[in-house]
């Protein structure tokens, strides 16, 4: 029987959609702060934008490559600003807020409609939840959270820059487990991807995994198609399908 679900954040409990104008806001504003820190970076907030996406783009494969995150001063130091050579001395006090900003102002974010009656419907099933989530700040997940009014339906949440490991990493599915209290025999993962999420989850040899379309992430997912790709045990296109999932499954799997 399922008695755990753990979820991904971006592409799956929100929708996240970037822009050419929302990307450049989140360059002005970045040359901002780092000017009120002291920090002058003389360029374009036109071409910082686009430097930004192209060094973001470079570490995202270092760390599906990896299957680590680094601690957010160094991907700063070394990947989004590396052509500022800053250090991470004169980054630290600020990499955090940053790391935040990069999923916040960057993006556009918006839940996914029928988001807390869906946690509400797992909560009464006696259900623990949980978050695993591939992101460089700390704070944004409790902070979206909070700002969806669900936070309270949350046993626990597993970040890879606490973690230090990133999806498909079975290691992180462990250890959010072991955190919440959960087996893999007990346990369904809900995530938007293949590339991360399917085989994050098959790799771990969880119970049940759902996977929620996403066509904004298509392209993560090129290489993960045909016969041999790693398949979710259901596909779905609205939050409101998983309770339902769930309960058939334990109603056919319960002693």
């Amino acid at each position: 029987m399922i008695d755990t679900v753990l979820f991904d954040i971006g592409g799956t409990l929100l929708t996240a959609k970037n822009s050419p104008e929302r990307a450049v806001k989140h360059a002005h504003y970045l040359i901002d702060r780092l000017a009120e820190h002291g920090i002058i970076i003389d360029t374009p907030a036109e071409k910082l934008a686009v430097d930004l996406h192209e060094n973001s783009e470079e570490y995202k494969h270092w760390g599906e490559r990896n299957r680590r995150e680094l601690p957010n001063v160094k991907i700063w130091n070394e990947f989004y600003l590396k052509e500022y050579h800053l250090g991470e001395e004169v980054l630290a006090p600020i990499a955090e807020e940053l790391s935040f900003c990069h999923d916040y102002v960057r993006i556009n974010n918006q839940q996914r409609p029928g988001l807390k009656p869906m946690l509400q419907s797992l909560t009464d099933m006696g259900l623990k939840i949980g978050v695993i989530s591939n992101i460089i700040s700390r704070t944004f997940v409790p902070h979206i959270l909070r700002e969806y009014g669900v936070d309270h339906y949350f046993q626990d949440i597993v970040t890879s820059c606490e973690s230090g490991i990133r999806k498909p990493d079975p290691e992180v599915f462990n250890y959010a487990m072991k955190r919440i209290g959960s087996t893999k025999e007990t346990t369904c993962y809900v995530g938007d991807t293949i590339s991360r999420d399917v085989l994050g989850a098959r790799n771990a040899e969880l119970a049940m995994i759902i996977k929620i379309n996403n066509p904004s992430v298509a392209h993560r997912d090129v290489a993960f198609q045909g016969p041999d790709a790693p398949k979710p045990d259901y596909t779905i296109d609205k939050l409101e399908e998983i309770p339902g999932i769930i309960s058939d499954f334990n109603k056919r799997t319960g002693r």
